[in-house]
C-alpha cells in the first residue's frame, strides 16, 4: 500500500515554511533565490528556531539547502510542493519538527511512517527502516497468535496443523501425532491404528491384516461370524454383494455405496458433500451423482469440470506504467496501453469493449477501448487514492473505492451523475467487487479494524461479513458460477474463500504467498498478482494445488481480471429497464428492485426526480480544487466542482443572480469564475496580479473587489474583469482578506504586514480609517453579519475568532481555544463556519456564543477560503442602477450621504464634472514583456501597468500616434496594433513618427532596414560591417539615425536616415550597449550598457561623454520623457526612473516584472514636428528618406533608382528565386546587398522545386505535402493548381518556355511526365529504367531534356523533349546527383553531388567532364547566371556562388536560412531561343515536342474530349470514342504503370513536311489527305497496310525489350558495386545491385507526408528524400557525419520515434546502439562502404571546426535507449 502511494506521499511531505499568508507562503519570503536573503529576512523575527530550507535552482538544475530560522510556535501547513513559477524559486520546509503524530492504534516508525500497532514485534519488517522489530520483548503476540522461534507471530489455529508456517517448524514441534495429521484412507478402506489402510473386507476376518491387531477383536468390535454362513443362503445376509473368503462370508458394496458398521448393509455415498467433486453444480443420486454447469458453461468430457463457452480467456492486468494482456495457458504477453503514470485498479465492460483503470498519481479514473484506442478521462476531480474499481455491466455503472477520502462512490460510465454511496464508518476501503445479478456490492477495508463488507448496490442493507483474522485484505473477486468470494491478505500471506454471506470461510492457500495483491477467478482456477515476486500465479480454486507461474519478471503487477464474457454473465435482469427506471439521474439496483438516486448534494423532489440545482451549499477551496458541501441533503459529503487547471485557489466569493463562483489562483496569478456546477469556466483577470489573496463580490452593482498582497493594492472591476481600476495603493502592507457591504457602501480588509490591522473605507475608497490595530498577528478571514451588525475575523497568530461593531468598537473574543490555525471565515444565519489549516477541518459554532462547535469535514488538507452559497441575498436599491449613476465608466457605491461616485479605468483621469473620463492616457510608458505589451500611465499619482490586449509573442515595442509597433524575435516579424488592442493585420525597431517610416535592426541578418508604416517598400539601408546591431533611435529633424552594435567590437554609430554618411561616434569602453535614446531638448545621446552596468550620455557627435547612473544591474530598454529617463532592468525585473541630467533621484516605477524588454515613453500632447517628405513625398515615387541637408529618394530592396534620381522600377531585372519549404524568396542581382525579399505566394506547405515562365511571368512550383504542382504571379495573385492528381513526390520541375510545356520528375512513381503549362494534355514520357529521378532541365532550342537519377546506379541522362533517343551521359563516379542546370551560352551542364560533395560540369554529351568545386558541404540545387554558379547548401544553410569557369571567387550570397531547397535565376537573358514548336504550337492539337532539327506532335495519355492528332495541322472531325484519332490504327494509351512502349500515339513529323511548310505547300498536303479519306481506299490496301504496321510494331517492341534487358543486366562495372542493404548494416553485409530488393514497407514510408518521423530506406541517401518531406525544420547543425577513407552515406531518422519495422530483426546489439548514438538529432549518419575514392586528406579538410556538431555519445541509461 505504501509503495503504491509513495509518489504522492513524497510530494505531500514537502511543506512551505515561512509565515503563512494566503498563498501558503510566509510574508517575508515567497520567492527565494539566495541563501543570504532567506536568512536575513527570518532574523527579523524573534524566538528563532532552526529549520531546513530547500530550493531548486531552475537554471542549474540542482537542489540546495541551508538552515533558516523562524518562530517556534509556527507549524508548517501542508501547502505547496516544491514550486518554481514565473522563474521564481520557492522555499519549502522539510517536515521534521512538526511531523503529525500517528493515531492511537498506530505505531510510529523511526522514519515517521505510521503502521498498525499490532505489527510491532511480530517478526516481520513493516517499517521502511525496520524499526518495528527493534528492542522487542519476547512476548508481543496476541492471545489468538502463536510466537514462532524466529519471533514471528502466526495464527494459533496454525499450530500443529501439519504445515510449517513459521519457516523453522517451531509451530509443529511438540505436537501429538493425531489421525488428522495422517492422510485419510479411501471410503471403502479401513484405517489401522498404525496408519495403514486395508480393505473393509479384511476387517474382522480373524486375520491380523493391520499388523497391530486393530482390525480384529478386541481392538475392533467384531461380531462372531457364523461358520455356517454361505452366500448362497439369503446372499449371506449382505444387502448388495457377497463373497466367500477363507470360508467366511464377506459383504461388499457397489460403487457409490459404502458398507455400514454392521458389515452387511450398504449406504449411498454423497459425492456432492466433497467440495470440488464437481466444478459447479452437483446432484446426488442413489449410488451415483451428476455434475452440471450453469448457463454459459458446458460439461467437459470428464463429466465433472465445466468449460466456459466463448473465446479463449485473457488475463487483463495493470502493471503501473502500462496495462497488459496475457493468455493464461500460453503465457502470450501483449501490450494494451502504455505510458501510464501509476495504474492500480482496473475493470472492463465486455459488451461495450471498454477498459477502465484508476491512476493514483494523477488521481484520475480513465477509460479506453479494449484495443487501446480512444483514451478518455472519466473522473478527474475529488480523487485522492482510488484503489478499487468495479463495473456494473448490467446497469452500466462505475463503482470505486477511495482510501484517501474514505468513500465508495458510483457514477455513470462516462463519469456523470457522480454520487457518494457509502462514507460512514469507512476507513481505508480497498478492493471492490460487484454482483449485479444479485444487486450486491462487496468491498474490503484495511483500516484500523480490517473487514469485508457487503451492501445493496444502492448503499442500503450494509453488513459486515468478515472482521476476524484480517490484516491487509487486498484483492477481492466473486465466483459467480460457484457463488463464492475469494480474497487475498497480504499480511497473513493467505488466499481465503467464503460463501457470499461470509459463511463457510476457509483458507485455500496459506503458503508461498509473499505479498498477494489482486485476485481473479475463472473456471476452476484462481489467478493472482504478487508484488514481491512481481508475477502472476495460478492454482486450483478448491484445493490450492497445481500452483503455476503464468508470467514473472513484471514491472509491478497490480489489479487483475479475467477478460471473458462469462466473467460478466448476461443472465442478470436489468432492474432499471430501458428507461432508466424512470429516474431523472441515477438508477441503482437494490436486491430485487431498484432505487432512484441523486448526484452528491442534490435532493430528491419525489420518488424518481432530483432537483436541477442546489439551493444552499458551503463553498470552500483546497488549493488544487474547489469543493462544496450541500445543505440540501443530510449526508453532508463534500463534492468537487469540476474545474480545470486549478493550481492554487485561495480566495472565494459567489454571485447568486447568475450562479457564478469566483476564485483567485496565486500560482497562475489570476481571478477566475465559473457557474456553480463547473461549466462556463473563464479567466476574469490574469494580468498585473502578483498575489491576489482576497476577493469580494458586490452583488448589487456587479463589481469585483480584490486585494493583492504582492502589489499592495486594492482594485475593482466589473464582474467580467472589464474597466479595472486601482482603488487604494498607499499605506498597504500585504492586504489579505476583503469583504464588502453594499448596503452600507463600505468595504473592510485585513492587513498583516509589519503593523497588522483591519481597515474600512467606502467602496469608492473614500473615508478610509483603521478600525482594529492592536492585538493582531495574522488577521485572516473576515465576515459580515447584517443581523447582528457585527464584523467577524479570524487571527491565525492569536488563534482566536473575534468580532466587533462595524466601526471596530465593542471588540470581543468569540472562540479562543482549540483553534490551531484558522484561515477562512463566513457567517450564515445563526452559524459561524471556518477552515483550519492545522486541524485540516471545517468547523461551525453558534455565531453569538461560540458554543455548539461541530466538525463538518475533516482530514482535508490545504483548506483555504470558505463561503456559504445561497439564493436569498438582500435586495438593495442603489443609485448606480439608473443610467450607471451618470458615469461614463465605473459607478461605485459609497457611504451615505454620497451613495455613489464615478471612477475611471487604471491610468485614465476623471474630468472636472466628476462623471466623465478622459479618452485615454496622454502621457505614458509602454513596454514589452516578451509575452505581452503593457502601459503605465504618467497622468495619475500611482504607477500601475495595464496590459494591451494583443495575444502574441513579443519582444520589443514602441508606440506612435494611436498605434503600437513591436518586433517578435520568435515569429521573426514586425506587427502593429491600435492602442486599444485591436489588431491591424499587418528586432529592435524605431518609428519615424514625422516621416511615417519604421526602422529596425536585425541581429540575425546584421542589417538595418526601413519600410513604410504598413510594411511596404522595405529597403536595406546598412548591411556592411555590422555585427549584432541592437538599439536604434531616430532624429528626423536632423535627418540622423543612431544605433548601437555590441558585436566583437561594440560601438555606437550614426548615419543619415537613408544610410549614407555613416560614422562611428563611440567605440571604446563599451560592453553590451542595449538601450538608446535621444534627448532632443538637451541635444544629447543616452545609452544603457548592461556589461559596464552604467547609463551614460554624450552630445550628438559622441563628445562630452559622462556617466549618469551607476551601477545598474542589467539595463535593457531606455527612454526619456520630460526631465526623467526610464529603463528596464532584466536582473531586478523592474522599471526604474532617474533624473535625465544628473541621474539622481532613482526610484522603482514597477517591480516584479520578469521578461522585461524594450520601453518607450509617449507624450501625445507633444507636437510631432515638420515632415521633410511631407509635400508630394519629396518628389519620390517610392521611398523618401530624410538627410541632414534635405531628403533622398530610394527604391525598395533590390531595385535600382532610375537616372532621374526619383523613380524606380516595380521589380529587379535579374534576380534569384529560391524556396525553403514554406516560403519563396527573391534576391536581386541588380544590387550588391543580396537581401532576400519575401515573395507573397499563399498556401505553401513544403515547396521543393521551382521554375519560372518569363513569357507569362508565372512562378511554377511543386508542393510535396499537398502533392500538387501550382503556379502564381510573383505578387502572389492568381494562384492556381495545375496538377492535383496522380503525384507522389515531384522532386524536379522544368518549364519549356517555347513550346509552353512543363516537365517534372516523380520520385515516388519513378516517372518523368509532361503537360501543357495549364496542366492539360498530361503524358508520361519515361517510366522504365528510372530509380529515384531527381532534378530536370530543358534546352528548348536544342530539343533536349536532361535529368539526374540517384537510384541504385546514379546517372545523368538526356533525351529529346519527347523522351526519345534516351542516352546515359554520366554514370561513373556519381553519388547523389541533386541539382542540375544548363549554361545555354557555353552549352554545358552543371550538377551538384551531395554525396561526393562537389560541383561538376560537362558538355551536352557528357564529355569534357571537370570538377568545378570540391568540397562543398551538402549542395542541393544550383543555377547559373553570367559568370556565376549559385547553389543552395543544406548543411551551411546558405546560398553560395563561385565563378563558373575557374571555381574560384567563392562567396556566400545569403546565410542562416533553414530548409533551403530549389534555386533558379530569372533574367531576360536566361530564357531565350526558339524552335519549331514556338509558332502556333507547331500546328499540333495537344503536345508539341521539339527535336534537334524537327518536332513531333503527341496526344495525352487520357483523352480530354478534344480530337487529337499526331499529324501537324491535321484536326480530325469525328474521333473514335475512347481512342486517339490518327490517320493510322492506334491503340488506347496506356497508363503510367503500363509497359514503357507508348505505341503510335507520338509520330515523328518527317523533314519532308518541314520543306513543305517552308515552301508554303502545307495546304496542298492537307487537301490530299482530305481526298483520300473522303473517297476511301480499297479494302485490301487498308488490310495490308494494317498488317504491315503491326509487324513493324512487333519488331520494334522486341528490339526495345532486348535493349532494356541488356542495359539492365549487362552493364559492365556493376558487379563490384555494393551498397548497404535496408537493415542498416554498416559493413557486415554487402548486397549487390542485382540482388537488392526494396522492403515491402518501403513505398509506404519513404515519401508519405502524413508520416511525421523521418523513416529510413534502402538507399541510405534518403536523408535528402525523406527529409524533403518532413514538415519539421531540418537542423543540419545536428547532423552527425562520419566519413572514413572509404566514404560515408547519410541516413535520416528521428530517434524520438525510431522505426525499425523493416530492419530490427537483423540488427545485433552493436548495430542498434549505433542507430541510437545521436539521441537528439533529426538527421544522423551511419558509416558504410561506398564506391567512393575520397582520400583521407579530403575528409580532414571537410571536418570544419565551426559546425557545432555534438560528439558521439552512447546511451547510458535504459530511458535514453
Amino acid at each position: 500500500c505504501l509503495w503504491m502511494l509513495m509518489p504522492k506521499l513524497l510530494l505531500r511531505s514537502l511543506w512551505l515554511f515561512h509565515m503563512p499568508d494566503a498563498t501558503g507562503c510566509y510574508p517575508a519570503v515567497s520567492d527565494i533565490i539566495r541563501t543570504a536573503l532567506c536568512v536575513e529576512v527570518f532574523h527579523q523575527r524573534t524566538q528563532l528556531k532552526p529549520h531546513v530550507c530547500v530550493w531548486s535552482d531552475r537554471n542549474q538544475h540542482r537542489i540546495s539547502s541551508t538552515e533558516l530560522f523562524f518562530p517556534q510556535f509556527v507549524v508548517c501547513p501542508l501547502v505547496f510542493y516544491l514550486n518554481s513559477s514565473n522563474n521564481h524559486d520557492v522555499c519549502v520546509c522539510l517536515r521534521t519538527a512538526s511531523h503529525q503524530p500517528c493515531r492511537s492504534v498506530e505505531f510510529m516508525c523511526s522514519s515517521g511512517m505510521c503502521i498498525n500497532a499490532g505489527w510491532r514485534c511480530d517478526g516481520e519488517f513493516d517499517c521502511d527502516d525496520q524499526s518495528d522489530e527493534k528492542n522487542c520483548t519476547t512476548s508481543m503476540c496476541t492471545a489468538d497468535q502463536f510466537r514462532c522461534g524466529t519471533g514471528r507471530c502466526v495464527r494459533l489455529s496454525w499450530r500443529c496443523d501439519g504445515e510449517d508456517d513459521c519457516s523453522d517448524r517451531s509451530d509443529e514441534e511438540g505436537c501429538e501425532k493425531t489421525g488428522e495429521a495422517v492422510p485419510p484412507c479411501a471410503p471403502d478402506q479401513f484405517q489401522c491404528g498404525n496408519g495403514r489402510c486395508i480393505g473393509q473386507r479384511k476387517v474382522c476376518n480373524e486375520v491380523n491384516d493391520c499388523g497391530d491387531g486393530t482390525d480384529e477383536h478386541p481392538h475392533h468390535d467384531c461380531r462372531p461370524r457364523s461358520s455356517e454362513g454361505n452366500c448362497n443362503q439369503n446372499n449371506g445376509g449382505c444387502s448388495q454383494k457377497c463373497q466367500m473368503a477363507r470360508g467366511l462370508v464377506q459383504c461388499t458394496c457397489h460403487t457409490g455405496y459404502r458398507l455400514m458398521d454392521d458389515g452387511k448393509t450398504c449406504q449411498d455415498v454423497d459425492e456432492c458433500a466433497d467440495e470440488g467433486y464437481c466444478s459447479q453444480g452437483c446432484t446426488n443420486t442413489e449410488g451415483g451423482f451428476q455434475c452440471w454447469c450453469v448457463q454459459g458453461y458446458e460439461l467437459r468430457p470428464d463429466k465433472r469440470s465445466c468449460k466456459a463457452l466463448g473465446p479463449e480467456p485473457v488475463l487483463l492486468f495493470a502493471n503501473r506504467i502500462d496495462i497488459r494482456q496475457v493468455l493464461p495457458h500460453r503465457s502470450e504477453y501483449t501490450l494494451l496501453l502504455n505510458n501510464l503514470e501509476n495504474a492500480i485498479a482496473l475493470d472492463f465492460h465486455h459488451s461495450l469493449e471498454l477498459v477502465f483503470w484508476s491512476d493514483v498519481t494523477l488521481d484520475r479514473i480513465m477509460k479506453a477501448n479494449l484495443n487501446g484506442s480512444n483514451v478518455e478521462e472519466v473522473v478527474s476531480t475529488g480523487l485522492e487514492s482510488p484503489g478499487g474499481l468495479a463495473i456494473d455491466w448490467i446497469h452500466d455503472k462505475l463503482y470505486w473505492t477511495d482510501s484517501g477520502t474514505s468513500r465508495i462512490e458510483v457514477a455513470n460510465l462516462d463519469g456523470t451523475h457522480r454520487k457518494v454511496l457509502l462514507w460512514q464508518n469507512m476507513e481505508k476501503p480497498r478492493a471492490i467487487a460487484l454482483h449485479p445479478i444479485e444487486g450486491k456490492i462487496y468491498w474490503t477495508d484495511w483500516g484500523n479494524t480490517p473487514r469485508i463488507e457487503y451492501a445493496n448496490m444502492d448503499g442500503s442493507n450494509r453488513r459486515v461479513i468478515a472482521d476476524t483474522h484480517l490484516f491487509w485484505p487486498n484483492g477481492l473477486t466473486i465466483d459467480y458460477a460457484g457463488r463464492r468470494m475469494y480474497w487475498v491478505d497480504a499480511k497473513h500471506h493467505v488466499i481465503e474463500r467464503a460463501d457470499l454471506d461470509g459463511r463457510n470461510r476457509k483458507a485455500v492457500i496459506s503458503q508461498g504467498l509473499p505479498h498477494p495483491f489482486a485476485i481473479t477467478v475463472f473456471e476452476d482456477s484462481l489467478y493472482w498478482t504478487d508484488w514481491h515476486t512481481k508475477s502472476i500465479n495460478s492454482a486450483n480454486k478448491f484445493t490450492g494445488k497445481n500452483q503455476e507461474i503464468i508470467r514473472n519478471k513484471l514491472h509491478f503487477p497490480m489489479d487483475i481480471h479475467t477478460l471473458h464474457p462469462q466473467r460478466q454473465p448476461a443472465g442478470g435482469r436489468n432492474r432499471c429497464g430501458s428507461n432508466n427506471g424512470g429516474c431523472s439521474h441515477l438508477c441503482l439496483p437494490s436486491n430485487k428492485t431498484y432505487t432512484c438516486a441523486c448526484p452528491t448534494g442534490f435532493k430528491k423532489v419525489d420518488h424518481h426526480n432530483c432537483a436541477n440545482g442546489l439551493d444552499k451549499f458551503l463553498l470552500f477551496a483546497r488549493r488544487t480544487d474547489i469543493r462544496r458541501i450541500s445543505f440540501d441533503t443530510e449526508d453532508m459529503s463534500d463534492d468537487v466542482i469540476p474545474l480545470a487547471d486549478v493550481r492554487n485557489a485561495v480566495a472565494l466569493d459567489w454571485h447568486d443572480k447568475d450562479g457564478y463562483i469566483y476564485w483567485t489562483d496565486v500560482t497562475t496569478d489570476s481571478i477566475n469564475r465559473a457557474l456553480w456546477n463547473g461549466s462556463k469556466q473563464e479567466v476574469v483577470v490574469d494580468t498585473s496580479l502578483e498575489s491576489p489573496a482576497g476577493l469580494a463580490i458586490d452583488w448589487v452593482t456587479n463589481k469585483l473587489y480584490w486585494t493583492d498582497a504582492g502589489t499592495d493594492r486594492i482594485e475593482v472591476s466589473n464582474a467580467d474583469g472589464s474597466m479595472r481600476t486601482v482603488l487604494i495603493w498607499e499605506n498597504l502592507d500585504r492586504p489579505r482578506d476583503i469583504v464588502v457591504d453594499p448596503i452600507g457602501g463600505l468595504m473592510y480588509w485585513t492587513d498583516w504586514g509589519a503593523n497588522p490591522k483591519i481597515e474600512r473605507a467606502g467602496m469608492d475608497a473614500s473615508s478610509r480609517i483603521v478600525i482594529i490595530s492592536s492585538n493582531l498577528t495574522w488577521p485572516n478571514g473576515l465576515a459580515i453579519d447584517y443581523e447582528t451588525s457585527r464584523l467577524y475575523w479570524a487571527d491565525a497568530g492569536m488563534k482566536t475568532i473575534e468580532f466587533g461593531n462595524f466601526d471596530g468598537s465593542d471588540r470581543q473574543v468569540l472562540i479562543g481555544t482549540q483553534l490551531p490555525h484558522p484561515f477562512g471565515l463566513t457567517v450564515h444565519k445563526d452559524k459561524l463556519y471556518w477552515t483550519d489549516w492545522q486541524s485540516k477541518s471545517i468547523q461551525s459554532a453558534d455565531k453569538r456564543t461560540g458554543l455548539g462547535r461541530h466538525t463538518l469535514a475533516e482530514n482535508l488538507e490545504n483548506l483555504m477560503d470558505i463561503h456559504m452559497f445561497h439564493r436569498h441575498r438582500q435586495t438593495v436599491h442603489n443609485p448606480c442602477s439608473v443610467n450607471n449613476g451618470g458615469c461614463s465608466h465605473l459607478c461605485l457605491l459609497a457611504p451615505a450621504p454620497k451613495a455613489s461616485s464615478c471612477a475611471c479605468p487604471t491610468g485614465i483621469n476623471l474630468l472636472a464634472d466628476g462623471k466623465t473620463c478622459t479618452p485615454g492616457m496622454s502621457s505614458f510608458l509602454i513596454f514589452a514583456r516578451r509575452t505581452d505589451i503593457r502601459m503605465v500611465s504618467l497622468d495619475i499619482p500611482y504607477f500601475a501597468d495595464v496590459v494591451l490586449a494583443v495575444q502574441q509573442l513579443m519582444k520589443n515595442t514602441i508606440a506612435i500616434g494611436r498605434k503600437v509597433y513591436w518586433s517578435d524575435s520568435t515569429l521573426k516579424k514586425i506587427s502593429r496594433s491600435n492602442i486599444n488592442g485591436t489588431a491591424d493585420d499587418h528586432r529592435r525597431l524605431a518609428v519615424d513618427a514625422v516621416g511615417r517610416k519604421i526602422y529596425w535592426t536585425d541581429t540575425g541578418t546584421n542589417r538595418i532596414e526601413v519600410a513604410n508604416l504598413d510594411g511596404s517598400m522595405r529597403k536595406v539601408l546598412v548591411w556592411q560591417n555590422l555585427d549584432s546591431p541592437r538599439a536604434i533611435a531616430l532624429y528626423h529633424e536632423m535627418g540622423y539615425m543612431y544605433w548601437t552594435d555590441w558585436g566583437e567590437h561594440a560601438k555606437l554609430e550614426r548615419s543619415a536616415m537613408d544610410g549614407s554618411d555613416r560614422v562611428v561616434l563611440i567605440s571604446n569602453n563599451l560592453g553590451w550597449p542595449n538601450g538608446l535614446a535621444i534627448d532632443m531638448a538637451g541635444s544629447q545621446l543616452l545609452w544603457a550598457d548592461a556589461h559596464t552596468e552604467r547609463i551614460e550620455a554624450a552630445d550628438l557627435n559622441g563628445q562630452n561623454r559622462h556617466t549618469l547612473v551607476t551601477p545598474v544591474q542589467h539595463p535593457y530598454g531606455l527612454t526619456l520623457l520630460g526631465s526623467h529617463i526610464y529603463w528596464t532592468d532584466w536582473q531586478s525585473r523592474s522599471i526604474q526612473r532617474a533624473d535625465k541630467n544628473t541621474g539622481a533621484n532613482t526610484i522603482t516605477v514597477r517591480s516584479n516584472l520578469p521578461g522585461l524588454m524594450d520601453i518607450q515613453a509617449v507624450d501625445r500632447e507633444r507636437p510631432l514636428g515638420f515632415n521633410k517628405c511631407g509635400r508630394r513625398n519629396g518628389g519620390c515615387t517610392h521611398l523618401c528618406l530624410p538627410r541632414p541637408n534635405g531628403t533622398s529618394c530610394a527604391c525598395p530592396t533590390g531595385i535600382l533608382l532610375k537616372g532621374d534620381g526619383r523613380s524606380c522600377d516595380d521589380s529587379p531585372e535579374t534576380y534569384l528565386l529560391f524556396s525553403n519549404r514554406i516560403s519563396v524568396r527573391r534576391i536581386s542581382l541588380d544590387t550588391n546587398d543580396h537581401t532576400d525579399v519575401h515573395v507573397p505566394v499563399p498556401e505553401l506547405h513544403n515547396v521543393i522545386s521551382l521554375d519560372y515562365d518569363s513569357v507569362d511571368g508565372k512562378l511554377y512550383y511543386t508542393d510535396v505535402t499537398l502533392d500538387v504542382i501550382r503556379r502564381a504571379d510573383l505578387d502572389g495573385s492568381n494562384m492556381e493548381t495545375v496538377i492535383s492528381q496522380g503525384l507522389k513526390t515531384t522532386d524536379g520541375l522544368a518549364v519549356d518556355w517555347v513550346a509552353r510545356n512543363m516537365y517534372w520528375t516523380d520520385t515516388g512513381r519513378n516517372t518523368i511526365e509532361v503537360a501543357r503549362l495549364d496542366g492539360t494534355s498530361r503524358k508520361v514520357l519515361v517510366n522504365n529504367s528510372l530509380d529515384e529521378p531527381r532534378a530536370i532541365a530543358v534546352f528548348p532550342s536544342k530539343g533536349f531534356l536532361f535529368w539526374t537519377d540517384w537510384g541504385h546506379i546514379a546517372k545523368i541522362e538526356r533525351s529529346h523533349l519527347d523522351g526519345s533517343d534516351r542516352k546515359v551521359l554520366i554514370n561513373t563516379d556519381l553519388g547523389w546527383p541533386n541539382g542540375l542546370t544548363l549554361d545555354y551560352d557555353t552549352r554545358r551542364i552543371f550538377w551538384v553531388d551531395a554525396h561526393l560533395d562537389r560541383i561538376e560540369s560537362s558538355d551536352l554529351n557528357g564529355k569534357l567532364r571537370q570538377i568545378l568545386v570540391s568540397p562543398v558541404s551538402h549542395p542541393f540545387a544550383l543555377t547559373q547566371q553570367d559568370r556565376w554558379i549559385y547553389w543552395t547548401d543544406w548543411q551551411t544553410k546558405s546560398i553560395q556562388r563561385v565563378d563558373k569557369h575557374t571555381g574560384r571567387s567563392k562567396e556566400t550570397v545569403l546565410a542562416n536560412v533553414e530548409g533551403l531547397m530549389d534555386i533558379i535565376v530569372v533574367s531576360p537573358h536566361r530564357q531565350t531561343g526558339t524552335n519549331l514548336c514556338g509558332i502556333n504550337n507547331g500546328g499540333c492539337t495537344h503536345l508539341c515536342f521539339a527535336k534537334t532539327n524537327s518536332f513531333v506532335c503527341a496526344c495525352p495519355d487520357e483523352p480530354d474530349g478534344r480530337p487529337c492528332s499526331t499529324i501537324s495541322g491535321y484536326v480530325p472531325t469525328s474521333p473514335a470514342r475512347g481512342t486517339v484519332s490518327t490517320p493510322v490504327p492506334n491503340k488506347t494509351p496506356k497508363s503510367a504503370t503500363d509497359a514503357p512502349h507508348r505505341g503510335p500515339s507520338m509520330v515523328k513529323y518527317v523533314p519532308l513536311d518541314i520543306l513543305l511548310l517552308q515552301k508554303g505547300l502545307h495546304s496542298t498536303l492537307l487537301n490530299l489527305f482530305e481526298h483520300l479519306f473522303a473517297f476511301g481506299l480499297h479494302i485490301s490496301y487498308v488490310i495490308g497496310g494494317v498488317l504491315t504496321v503491326l509487324a513493324i510494331l512487333i519488331l520494334i517492341a522486341a528490339f526495345i525489350i532486348y535493349r532494356h534487358k541488356k542495359s539492365k543486366f549487362a552493364d559492365p562495372g556493376v558487379s563490384n558495386l555494393t551498397y548497404s542493404n535496408p537493415s542498416y548494416r554498416t559493413s557486415t553485409q554487402e548486397v549487390k545491385i542485382e540482388a537488392s530488393q526494396k522492403p515491402p514497407i518501403y513505398n509506404q514510408l519513404r515519401y508519405k507526408k502524413e508520416v511525421r518521423p523521418c523513416y529510413t530506406k534502402e538507399k541510405i541517401r534518403i536523408v535528402e528524400g525523406v527529409c524533403l518531406l518532413s514538415n519539421d525544420e531540418l537542423y543540419w547543425d545536428d547532423l552527425k557525419q562520419i566519413k572514413p577513407s572509404r566514404g560515408g552515406l547519410h541516413t535520416c531518422m528521428r530517434t524520438d520515434t525510431v522505426s525499425l519495422q523493416a530492419s530490427s530483426a537483423s540488427l545485433d546489439d552493436g548495430e542498434t546502439e549505433q542507430l541510437l548514438q545521436e539521441e537528439a538529432s533529426e538527421c544522423s549518419s551511419i558509416t558504410t562502404l561506398t564506391p567512393s575514392a575520397i582520400t583521407p586528406q579530403r575528409h580532414a579538410q571537410h571536418s570544419l571546426p565551426d559546425t557545432g556538431w555534438a560528439s558521439i555519445r552512447k546511451p547510458s541509461t535504459e530511458s535514453e535507449v
